[in-house]
């Protein structure tokens, strides 16, 4: 489940949800406002995005979409957002309300844009619970979210960003059972998807939707690196993120990945080379460790260097729980490489069980 539905909040902002307090929608100068405050949270510029927040909690107070704003706000400028993090609590508190603000208004003459703002909330929600593991939260708002997602396939003509809803749908119904077949049985309770169908959709909601489009891109190169191991189709899309929000550190992070997927040390090397600190985010420093270790490892083939770096980032990632298990395994495949060219047969069993166990995609292991 993890990051099947992330940050939605761009499509909610755009068609502007339920008639509380006010239309959005019907507002040109409240949605010129909204597309500059978000675009701010993606470049990583929080006291302009903040100042936006203010600009519209004085016209529409209270209005679902504020929260779902102020929770995206929350989420990028917390990045990592952990349950030991400050700011979760507040995270959660915002995607509640305004789930609950949806559900009270069944207006259906708007019904499409309720359920854009429900669909766009628990979506959040349920990318902040799969990327921490918090499975006992992950499961009740599964089901309670399906029934809401089957009724975005009804609207998908109405407005082509709901392709984003059902082509993530349609993809990963079948995508990720075969990945981890542990979920084989729990998907049985839904419909079949397709695959080929879902990966269009979503190429639509890229294209068309208002302001799906640096979302559709994500899900694109997570779907082409992750389940379809191919690297070179993901690279358009994880180029186009880092071109389009420079500063954003995860951004830069998967385009890096992938250039190092690929084996473009020299170009990986680049991009690296233009990051300090990081913003002093400890989380995107850690995978630069690591990523420094794979330069130093594949490219320099200095495996003393490579050994140090990768078990920096080791230790840097420890303080993030689940959610650095997976860039950990990319450190341990390598200490298993390494262990491997020494002859040190024990360790490189050891590492590389290691590894398998923290990773989340196996393919993603940076072998020759």
């Amino acid at each position: 489940m993890s990051q099947m539905i992330k940050n939605c909040i761009f499509l909610l902002l755009a068609l502007a949800a339920p008639a509380v307090h006010g239309q959005i929608l019907k507002d040109t100068a409240a949605i010129s406002l909204l597309k500059e405050g978000v675009d701010d949270i993606y470049g990583f510029r929080f006291s302009e995005a903040r100042q936006t927040a203010r600009k519209l909690s004085e016209v529409y107070p209270d209005h679902p979409v504020l929260y779902l704003y102020n929770g995206m706000l929350t989420y990028w400028s917390n990045h990592p957002l952990t349950p030991m993090s400050q700011a979760a609590d507040l995270y959660e508190k915002d995607m509640t309300t305004c789930i609950s603000l949806c559900e009270k208004e069944q207006d259906q003459n708007n019904y499409a844009e309720y359920l854009l703002s429900n669909l766009g909330a628990r979506g959040m929600l349920l990318m902040y619970y799969a990327d921490n593991n918090l499975q006992s939260k992950i499961n009740p708002m599964v089901m309670d979210t399906y029934r809401y997602i089957r009724k975005s396939f009804n609207y998908a003509t109405v407005y082509p960003d709901f392709n984003f809803f059902t082509g993530l749908y349609n993809y990963y119904r079948e995508a990720y059972p075969e990945a981890h077949p542990i979920y084989k049985v729990l998907a049985f309770l839904f419909p079949k998807g397709d695959k080929v169908k879902g990966i269009a959709e979503m190429q639509n909601a890229a294209l068309n939707s208002i302001m799906l489009k640096a979302e559709a891109y994500s899900f694109m190169s997570y779907i082409f690196m992750n389940f379809e191991n191919n690297y070179q189709r993901a690279l358009p899309y994880t180029k186009g993120l880092y071109d389009l929000y420079p500063a954003n550190s995860p951004y830069r992070t998967g385009y890096i990945k992938n250039l190092l997927l690929l084996r473009k040390y020299d170009e990986a090397e680049d991009v690296m080379k233009t990051t300090r600190n990081g913003n002093g985010n400890k989380y995107f420093m850690a995978q630069m460790s690591i990523f420094n270790g794979i330069i130093q490892e594949k490219k320099y083939r200095n495996h003393e260097l490579a050994e140090k770096y990768y078990n920096k980032g080791i230790s840097e990632l420890s303080a993030f729980g689940y959610y650095g298990h997976d860039a950990s395994s990319y450190a341990y495949f390598g200490l298993s490489r390494i262990s491997g060219s020494r002859d040190d047969k024990q360790n490189r069993k050891t590492f590389r069980k290691m590894a398998n166990e923290l990773s989340y995609y196996r393919n993603i292991n940076f072998d020759d």
